[in-house]
């Protein structure tokens, strides 16, 4: 999937070796409502279109793939005629899509809340308590990745996240959009949102410790019940923070300072993105070529014979 100013596209490899896409004008809220820029607002709302634009990305996506399935399985009324689709599964892939969310919540956030108030008699002392709790808290998102990591589907889905990230590299360099150009480019950006969910783990330690600050002067004693109905409704809040520290950090790469920002992120995305070969890499120059509008998006496009990429 790729965003560009105005415009969504995403394209998926059919099993016959063409390729689908599917590209929409979008308007982000930001966009139709100027106000929302505000700094940390402007982050805690891109989160929100995010989530629509990856609905509809995941909806597209399942959808291609059960082409075939459908095609072969096809209901009937009983005369030979298709049965009218449904929104069912769009309804169904929402649902999913909550439960996802709500099990993040549940094993990221109120996990290691719950851990360090049972484990460690910390539960009044602000700093520490969050600095302990977000250690638990990025100890079990990176096992989570290293274990997702091992799934042979997953390992796929991490080389198409690196041809993503060539591809836009290849763009931002004016290199040329072909999968020989684009194999060269490096894997690893700055503005991936791997680094982003990182960043938003270490801007919770901080944020979360003056929350605590705050609340404990007011009410004079943190219980665990207290900062889960506290935190929760904070989270916008740290997702903008974060959105702004990435923001930053991204604009100053080059500086020495600003790759000591960057550092932990890349270095995740070690992790999270894999090398990809020629056929995955077209899939990305589709993507991008058509959310820039470089040229119209094809119903389908040829797969070539290329295997493997180009070692960066």
């Amino acid at each position: 999937m790729m965003r560009a100013p105005g415009s969504v596209a995403t394209a998926v490899r059919r099993s016959d070796g063409t390729i689908a896409v599917q590209q929409f004008p979008y308007r982000s809220l930001i966009e139709k409502y100027p106000w929302l820029k505000t700094p940390i607002l402007r982050g805690a709302v891109g989160l929100v279109d995010m989530m629509y634009i990856g609905i509809k990305t995941l909806n597209y996506s399942a959808e291609v793939a059960m082409e075939e399935v459908e095609a072969k399985k096809e209901p009937s009324n009983g005369d030979g005629t298709p049965l009218p689709k449904t929104e069912q599964s769009q309804w169904a892939l929402i649902g999913s899509l909550v439960l996802a969310l709500g099990m993040g919540v549940l094993i990221f956030f109120a996990t290691p809340l719950y851990l360090t108030t049972t484990l460690f008699d910390l539960s009044q002392q602000a700093m520490v308590f969050n600095l302990v709790t977000g250690l638990i808290r990025i100890t079990l998102f990176l096992a989570y990745l290293g274990a997702i990591s091992m799934m042979r589907d997953i390992k796929r889905l991490f080389q198409y996240h690196g041809a993503e990230h060539k591809a836009v590299f290849a763009f931002e360099l004016n290199a040329d959009l072909v999968p020989t150009s684009v194999a060269l480019q490096s894997r690893f950006h700055p503005r991936c949102g791997t680094s982003f969910l990182l960043i938003v783990m270490f801007v919770a330690i901080l944020s979360f410790a003056v929350l605590d600050w705050f609340v404990l002067s007011w009410i004079g004693e943190l219980t665990l019940v207290v900062r889960l109905a506290t935190h929760l409704p904070f989270i916008p809040i740290v997702g903008g923070l974060s959105y702004e520290v990435i923001k930053f950090s991204a604009k100053h790469a080059a500086t020495w300072w600003g790759r000591v920002l960057v550092a932990p992120g890349l270095w995740l995305q070690r992790i999270t993105t894999s090398e990809p070969d020629h056929s995955q890499i077209e899939v990305a120059i589709v993507a991008l070529k058509s959310a820039l509008g470089m040229s119209p998006a094809p119903a389908e496009a040829p797969q070539t014979s290329h295997t493997t990429a180009a070692s960066v």
